[in-house]
């Protein structure tokens, strides 16, 4: 019986290929979809999970309150992890350092800028599981002159595992160390990512090691067995007073501390993290897509099955009339499309493999896909068997209802329950595309908006170059002069961020105020207001003039004078003092206007522009037109003060791609997957066309005779089918506008939600259907009517 069902399915596969083709093709794309986003997600949150003792790893997190608002920290000094071990003995089994950082690394002749380098202390392979391939986890980094290379680093570096052991390499040109282990190349489902990993104790004397008010590093505890973070977490403020209490009251912080489990850094919103971070908002509109789209796909298969059934009555009524249960016919239906699902996937398998180096480009990372996994062959059997259920339910229980007196008698009728069914089906389908399409325009036109925006600040031709190496920090002023110099160059400027980089807070005395003040502070040299081109509204710009200015003066921006109560021209001349970098007041000279140097999803804030040294970017504008005669002389000149190191700049205008790359990403995923939702969607309705014209055939036909024109047959035939169409699209467009302008909530500086848009969409939708169904309506209007009516 089976085998004959078997070949059943097989033959009407065979018999209706067009049919079998759309049902194919749309439950493809749906679980292709579903499947790169199940590998997403499955990717997402296994981050850390390979951690053998992950269950009682803490990242120790610093929490500053700014603008009324906790914003969390993970970085905290040196002296904080053996503070730890030592007051919570026996509850901090052990206390790692982690400190991120950059180096010149050399090899031979060869010369690297590593980026991805952990200063670490000599346990971290103790209490991370990161499986080493050379090398003992107590051992590697017992000595201060050992290093530890991954897979890759090793053979960039020596060619091969076995040749990198024991070999030497120099850190920054003055430190030697040897290769005493070899790391498997990190997971992509790790928040922690290296390429090289040194023993901290090489930097024991530096201030971020030694000062408790400096940051700077990571700090991870494992606890003991018996102990919750709550436990510990209740005696941080004690804590905190024996250590940082006269250094919070004389500088006005107050922070707390608080313990993140490890399995929910990678999720975690904190300021300033250089880790690897994901975004739960990101996973769950992917889960959401994936599960649109998949029921696009089955709704498809729903539709295109039961307009099949007046094809296959006679088949139902035969085997009726032969003793089959109606039981028996709907395993049988049901069977047939679990097949249908199962060849799907095999087709979605092989498609998923070809374009997984395309979707690993997509997310910026390359997933960690292993075939060998359960949870993926669970998945697949998962799908074949809901979606197999799911889309071959409805066909089956419908079929398997015929009467085999009428079916036999060739007089059934799908009857309009059956058509409404279908429509609503239509209609489901539909509104997930428009919805899909809506996204899509907005999230275009808010990167757009973002994009062009004004910023305040002149970006264009403007070069970024970062201070990271011993050599260009030394050499830095001898490197401006001559810059300076040039013909090519308008204006150098020297400082601790540029914008859309890094801006730290510090805590302020100001004048006729009581209470300290958090403000946000860019410490830079004179040239900083000219190499922007900001606008200075009130007073005047730093200058050579007053040799005072560096030690006496500051620049705040309208935003700061507002929020300390005075207008642009009352906040001249009054005091403030930086309760950390500075023993005497300093002078407010100039009030600039505000300029966006944060990114364009947070509100103005407060800015402090002082010259103290603090250096970490330079910035070149160079003059309109000469922008490769520039290039070339900075890196002439780059390689005059440091020529271990190889020049690494970016122009500033390019800051907007890394600043909004998770949003870029969302916008270019949500494109795709639109398109895909459409497509499929189109099958079917195409597939429902087929179906319509086929059923009209013989009043087609009759029409024709009757003087019926091709254009008044193509309208009828569309009008039925684009009522669904038009129906989605007036339940989608009020449930888009809400989703998306909670989205945009995101962005202090949004784009306006335009009645075109939703028109657009609406255009959008209702012509690509209207082309679908036209494409099947003409065919069937062109036809000679002689065909439709010879057996009448």
């Amino acid at each position: 019986m089976i085998k004959n069902y078997l070949k059943t399915a097989w033959r009407n596969l065979m018999k209706n290929k067009a049919f079998s083709f759309i049902n194919i093709l749309g439950l493809t794309i749906g679980i292709t979809v579903c499947m790169m986003i199940f590998l997403f997600i499955m990717n997402e949150f296994s981050v850390d999970s390979f951690h053998a003792q992950g269950d009682h790893i803490y990242r120790v997190m610093r929490g500053v309150k700014h603008d009324g608002e906790e914003k969390s920290v993970a970085y905290l000094s040196g002296p904080y992890a053996p503070a730890l071990l030592n007051d919570f003995k026996g509850e901090i089994k052990k206390a790692v350092r982690v400190n991120p950082t950059n180096n010149l690394v050399t090899v031979g002749n060869q010369s690297f800028n590593e980026k991805k380098i952990f200063d670490v202390d000599d346990d971290f392979f103790s209490l991370f599981s990161f499986p080493l391939i050379k090398g003992k986890a107590s051992e590697v980094l017992k000595l201060p002159n050992s290093v530890v290379l991954t897979e890759t680093t090793a053979k960039k570096y020596f060619g091969s595992i076995d040749n990198a052991v024991n070999k030497v390499i120099t850190l920054d040109k003055e430190l030697a160390l040897k290769v005493t282990g070899i790391a498997k190349d990190v997971p992509s489902n790790s928040h922690l990512d290296f390429d090289l990993i040194v023993p901290l104790s090489n930097y024991r004397d530096r201030s971020f090691m030694t000062t408790w008010i400096n940051n700077g590093i990571y700090t991870y505890v494992l606890l003991d067995d018996n102990i919750t973070k709550e436990q510990v977490e209740k005696q941080f403020p004690r804590f905190m007073d024996k250590y940082m209490g006269s250094d919070m009251k004389n500088y006005g912080f107050h922070f707390t501390l608080s313990l993140t489990p490890l399995k929910d850094v990678y999720f975690e919103n904190s300021a300033f993290d250089a880790a690897r971070h994901g975004d739960k908002t990101v996973v769950y509109i992917f889960l959401s897509i994936a599960v649109l789209i998949l029921l696009i796909a089955c709704i498809n298969f729903m539709n295109l099955s039961t307009i099949r059934a007046a094809e296959r009555s006679k088949e139902v009524g035969l085997r009726k009339v032969l003793g089959a249960l109606r039981k028996s016919l709907v395993w049988q239906f049901i069977g047939e499309s679990v097949l249908l699902t199962t060849i799907s996937c095999l087709f979605s398998v092989a498609l998923l493999l070809l374009i997984m180096p395309w979707y690993n480009q997509l997310l910026g990372y390359s997933l960690t896909v292993s075939w060998n996994t359960l949870p993926i062959y669970l998945f697949l059997i998962g799908v074949i068997i809901i979606v197999g259920f799911l889309a071959g339910s409805y066909p089956a229980f419908f079929l398997s209802a015929f009467s085999p007196v009428q079916a036999l008698k060739g007089k059934l009728r799908l009857g309009k329950s059956g058509a409404t069914f279908r429509q609503a089906l239509v209609v489901i389908q539909f509104s997930i595309s428009v919805f899909l399409i809506v996204g899509t325009i907005i999230i275009t036109k808010q990167m757009r908006y973002v994009k062009i925006k004004q910023l305040g600040y002149n970006k264009e031709q403007t070069i970024t170059i970062p201070i990271d190496n011993n050599d260009i920090y030394n050499n830095m002023n001898v490197f401006k002069t001559d810059m300076q110099n040039e013909s090519t160059v308008q204006s150098v400027s020297m400082m601790s961020g540029e914008p859309g980089g890094f801006f730290d807070i510090h805590m302020f005395d100001v004048e006729d105020h009581h209470e300290k003040w958090q403000l946000r502070t860019e410490f830079a040299d004179f040239e900083y207001v000219k190499t922007l081109g900001l606008n200075i509204i009130a007073g005047r710009d730093f200058s050579a003039q007053f040799p005072t200015d560096t030690t006496d003066a500051v620049l705040i921006n309208r935003t700061a004078a507002t929020k300390l109560g005075w207008t642009p021209e009352q906040a001249i001349g009054k005091w403030i003092k930086n309760t950390v970098r500075d023993d005497a007041n300093r002078r407010i000279i100039g009030v600039v206007e505000d300029f966006n140097f944060l990114s364009l999803k947070e509100n103005m804030d407060a800015l402090v522009i002082s010259p103290s040294m603090d250096r970490r970017v330079i910035l070149i504008k160079l003059k309109p037109g000469n922008i490769q005669p520039g290039i070339a002389a900075i890196k002439a000149e780059y390689s005059k003060v440091a020529p271990a190191y190889p020049l690494e700049y970016h122009f500033l205008d390019q800051q907007f791609n890394e600043m909004y790359q998770k949003d870029l990403r969302q916008q270019t995923i949500l494109t795709v997957f639109a398109c895909l939702a459409i497509f499929v969607a189109c099958l079917g309705l195409f597939g429902l066309a087929s179906f319509t014209a086929t059923k009209r055939f013989k009043e087609i036909g009759v029409r024709k005779v009757l003087g019926s024109s091709v254009q008044g047959i193509v309208v009828l035939l569309s009008k039925d089918l684009l009522k669904p169409v038009l129906i989605a699209t007036c339940i989608a467009l009020p449930v888009a506008y809400y989703a998306m302008d909670k989205w945009l909530q995101n962005f202090a500086y949004k784009t306006t939600l335009s009645w075109w848009i939703f028109v657009l969409a609406a255009l959008i939708t209702f012509s690509i259907a209207l082309i679908t169904v036209s494409i099947k309506a003409v065919k069937a209007a062109i036809t000679n009517p002689v065909k439709s009516l010879r057996t009448e």
